[in-house]
C-alpha cells in the first residue's frame, strides 16, 4: 500500500462519512444461523419484503386472539374467539410437526422460552 493512503485511513478520510445516519452505533446484524444455509438468500428476500412464514403468522394470530379473549365481556364472542384459537392452535402444531422444528436442537435449546 502506498503512504498516502495509509495515512488518509489513519486520519479517517476527508470527513466524507461523518454525516451518515447511525454513525458510532452498532451495526444490527441479523443472525441467520438458524436458517439452513441454502435457504438464508430466499429467507432475507422474503423478510425484505414484509412476508414471515407461517408459524410465525400462526403465533402473531393466537396471540392477537388471547389478548381478545381477555378482554371479551360477551360470552358468545368469546366462545367464538375460543373456537378460532383451538383452531389456529392446531393449525400451528401441524406446521411446527410438518416442519420437524421440535425436532431440531435450536428448538430443544430455547423450547422453555417459546410459547407454544
Amino acid at each position: 500500500m502506498s503512504c498516502k493512503i495509509i495515512v488518509k485511513i489513519c486520519k479517517g478520510g476527508n470527513g466524507d462519512l461523518d454525516n451518515i445516519p447511525g454513525k458510532g452505533k452498532p451495526l444490527q446484524l441479523e443472525d441467520l444461523s438458524m436458517v439452513p444455509p441454502e435457504l438464508r438468500m430466499s429467507y432475507k428476500i422474503l423478510k425484505n419484503a414484509g412476508m414471515i412464514p407461517p408459524e410465525m403468522e400462526l403465533q402473531k394470530d393466537i396471540l392477537k386472539i388471547e389478548d381478545l379473549i381477555a378482554c371479551c365481556y360477551d360470552e358468545a364472542e368469546r366462545k367464538k374467539l375460543q373456537e378460532e384459537l383451538t383452531a389456529k392452535t392446531l393449525r400451528f402444531q401441524q406446521v411446527m410437526e410438518k416442519r420437524k422444528i421440535k425436532d431440531s436442537s435450536a428448538f430443544r435449546m430455547y423450547q422453555d422460552k417459546v410459547k407454544l
